[in-house]
């Protein structure tokens, strides 16, 4: 109901009544339209008021606040402790982003500074015709045009309604920390808690003297070694984000690798929870690399759900490790293109952010205690970049501990780390709060002289470059007594002075203290049940499990390589153009040499061309999904057993369709042997020769692990057993009559022959009489090039890059 004009008069009386009052008092305004459970979280955010600035309402005008014919020019004046100057400005109704805003939601709260006591303004009560006509009232229009007030007598002070509100919402703010444990200030926070699977073993971060050389490769001397970090120290607590910044090749990647224990420490003490790495450990660290090591055909929901399947414990059922995907699905924002592949360098797929996310979910599905990212937000735009860093903000929060490294980020970015290391070839120019860097750098006397992103000041930095900086004086009187002309050739300072001062100064200044604080820092107390990582979770998956997992992933993965419109076409043209060149040869019985000769030419050519086609395409296998293999096989994913035997049965299924449809199109075509018998053995005996082609192929690239090696000595290899095939040379010398036998091509043309000119006892191009030898020699090669596939993948070792 609208109010009369005396209710709005009795309204507005006590507003002019109290607002020099409120001004006076120079209490905190904290305006909240229709959210009364996020004001009451927003309270908590009053501790982080250690700036002295004055945060005004957001997106709130004055005359939304005050009626027009009071809103007149308001002064606030505020004072500096230590500081006996008062200093007076005008404050204005305008939005800062000082307020912690939830990315998921979009709701933000902003504050007012003020000395005295915090008070909150009530303004969720709607209005209603009941009010008492000796009640005033606030009025506050919220943006969606309701009205609502905080109604007081006018009989009573303010102070005293200040009081009573602050006691009501301490009671609420102690409920909502109950609610939330350790107490968090976003509501995102609470959220990656309710999706844990256990609790989370709360770890801290010790490194203190860690220092890691490699031998140098291609040096005469071959005890010379490269230092690549030098006494780094440091430590990260959980709920906290440690960032490592550096230039490239400072050491960032290869502090990360040690701290998570991919590479074994030379030298210093790392510690977590002041016990050394253990490979129980193993099951608590997540590690999401630089590059996205993904399958690119598979949706983003099939990757997270096998990866669930595989690694969550067996104590879980199939339908509860699914569910857990779809959760973190839903928490990395990727509900829209949870349906949609991935998609890679040459296929289309998610954005570089999505990709990203999904990396970082498959390592958070299991809770780890410690998150490791190398390089985050690589190569993404600065909002995807933010939006990554704030979820990593987000599940930090929910007690876990992450440390990734960062190249050069934005300032926003910068702004969201706790903790901040700063390399500089190898060496430690800073550690300590990322707020408190440029003020370290300021008090040893190096400041931006323009406006500058202080990532960028620190990076400039980290490699000796001080343009646009003042330069300390201590280096100036410095360079000053080693070189008189400094100043007279207005010479800067040179890189590696300016690289030996800022390591001077930090371990002059900060790097003992910091040891001190790392002595002195105690194991964090947790509850009983999650004191020790001592015990290992239950494996993921049963043998049998994980070889039915992974075989319906590589089925998914592959078809798309083994069924694609190119390949088909390939093999559907080539089978024509056979056809056609031998159209209705009588094979049965050539009564020429000539056909006799042209018949058997078919044979060999068939022989070879399915010897080729399987050899090249396994080639690809191990070379390709190599990074995968060792990123999955790191954190015992699978066993190496089920991962092979999955992946040879999906091949093997994969790569005798299309010899079939050839075979189909050629046999009636060239009017080959018109018998069932004649044809089903023609068929076996091609499939005998893609199994065994299929297994040289892994053997070789399984040897290699590289492409254009691979596929160099295959084409030697391929290119003997031909000529040894027994079509161009009948005759082979004694020394090389074991090519022969070794040879795939050999054997399959063999019993081609034997299948097809079966009335003949001996033949011009070979001998037809037994095909018993051929097949045992055939499956002896499938079994042994699998077997040494097997082993050489077993003696894989990872490739490790500092």
């Amino acid at each position: 109901m609208e109010p009369t004009a005396s209710q709005k008069a009795n309204m507005e009386e006590p507003i002019k009544m109290y607002i020099p009052e409120i001004m006076k008092k120079k209490h905190q305004i904290i305006l909240k339209a229709n959210q009364p459970q996020d004001m009451e979280q927003g309270l908590d955010l009053s501790k982080s008021f250690d700036k002295k600035e004055a945060v005004v309402m957001q997106n709130i005008d004055e005359d939304e606040i005050f009626p027009p014919e009071i809103n007149t020019n308001i002064f606030c004046t505020r004072k500096t402790e230590g500081d006996k100057k008062s200093k007076t400005g005008l404050i204005k109704m305008r939005s800062l982003d000082l307020a912690r805003e939830s990315p998921m939601h979009g709701k933000s709260l902003c504050h007012a500074r003020s000395f005295s006591s915090h008070f909150l303004i009530n303004i969720d009560k709607k209005m209603s015709d009941n009010h008492d006509n000796e009640k005033g009232a606030l009025i506050s229009k919220t943006s969606s045009g309701k009205i609502e007030i905080f109604s007081y007598n006018s009989s009573s002070s303010i102070s005293d309604d200040v009081t009573l509100e602050n006691s009501q919402k301490k009671n609420n703010i102690l409920e909502l920390k109950a609610s939330c444990p350790m107490d968090q200030e976003d509501q995102d926070s609470c959220r990656w808690r309710r999706i844990q699977i256990e609790p989370t073993l709360r770890i801290r971060l010790k490194f203190q003297d860690v220092k890691y050389t490699v031998a140098l490769k291609g040096v005469r001397n071959s005890d010379a070694e490269k230092c690549i970090l030098q006494g780094v120290s440091g430590s990260a607590c959980p709920g906290e984000i440690l960032a490592l910044m550096g230039p490239s090749g400072g050491g960032k990647t290869t502090l990360l690798k040690l701290l998570s224990g991919k590479v074994k420490n030379d030298s210093g003490m790392i510690t977590f929870n002041d016990q050394p790495y253990d490979k129980s450990l193993k099951q608590r660290i997540g590690f999401v690399l630089q590059d996205d090591v993904v399958f690119p055909h598979l949706t983003v929901k099939e990757t997270l759900t096998y990866a669930a399947l595989l690694r969550l414990p067996n104590t879980l059922s199939k339908e509860q490790k699914k569910e857990r995907a779809i959760k973190v699905i839903n928490e990395l924002g990727l509900e829209r293109c949870q349906d949609t592949i991935i998609g890679g360098a040459f296929v289309r797929g998610i954005s570089g952010g999505e990709r990203k996310r999904v990396c970082i979910g498959n390592e958070i599905l299991l809770n780890p205690s410690l998150l490791f990212l190398d390089e985050p937000t690589s190569g993404l735009d600065s909002t995807t970049a933010l939006r990554i860093v704030q979820m990593l903000h987000n599940i930090a929060r929910a007690g876990k501990t992450v440390v990734t490294t960062i190249h050069q980020p934005s300032s926003r970015l910068f702004s969201r780390f706790d903790k901040l290391i700063l390399l500089g070839q190898g060496s430690s120019l800073y550690f300590g709060k990322a707020s408190e860097a440029m003020l370290y750098f300021s008090s040893i006397g190096c400041s931006p002289l323009i406006a500058m992103n202080p990532a960028e000041f620190l990076i400039d930095l980290a490699n000796g470059n001080i343009t646009d900086k003042s330069v300390p004086s201590d280096l100036e009187d410095k360079l000053l007594v080693e070189n008189y002309h400094f100043k007279s050739q207005c010479e800067g300072p040179s890189p590696a002075d300016v690289h030996e001062y800022f390591v001077g100064a930090y371990e002059s200044r900060v790097a003992n203290i910091e040891k001190v604080k790392l002595l002195n820092q105690h194991l964090i107390e947790e509850d009983s049940e999650v004191q020790s990582w001592t015990y290992s979770r239950d494996s993921g998956a049963t043998w049998y499990q994980q070889f039915s997992i992974l075989f319906s992933r590589s089925l998914k993965e592959r078809s798309h390589e083994h069924f694609s419109s190119v390949r088909i076409t390939q093999v559907v043209a080539t089978a024509i153009i056979v056809g056609l060149l031998w159209w209705h040869s009588d094979t049965s019985s050539p009564k020429r040499v000539s056909d006799q000769a042209s018949n058997a030419g078919l044979l060999f050519f068939i022989s070879v061309f399915w010897a080729f086609m399987p050899l090249f395409t396994a080639i690809f296998t191990f070379p390709q999904e190599r990074a995968m293999l060792v990123k999955e096989r790191s954190v015992n994913m699978y066993k190496l057993s089920a991962y092979f035997i999955a992946r040879i049965t999906t091949d093997l299924l994969l790569d005798l369709v299309l010899p079939v449809t050839f075979l189909m199109i050629v046999y009636f075509m060239v009017g080959l042997k018109l018998t069932f018998p004649a044809f089903s053995l023609t068929l076996l005996t091609i499939l005998l020769s893609v199994i065994a082609a299929q297994g040289l192929g892994l053997a070789i690239g399984a040897a290699f692990m590289d492409v254009k090696k691979a596929t160099t000595f295959a084409s030697v290899t391929l290119m003997t057993f031909m000529l040894a095939g027994g079509f161009f040379v009948q005759e082979v010398p004694a020394f090389m009559l074991w090519v022969r036998y070794v040879s795939i091509n050999y054997h399959t043309y063999r019993l081609l022959l034997k299948i097809q000119f079966n009335s003949l006892r001996s033949s011009k191009y070979g001998s037809v009489d037994s095909g018993g030898v051929e097949v045992g020699a055939m499956l002896v090669m499938i079994i042994g090039y699998r077997m040494l596939a097997y082993f050489l993948l077993r003696k894989m070792k990872p490739r490790t890059s500092t």
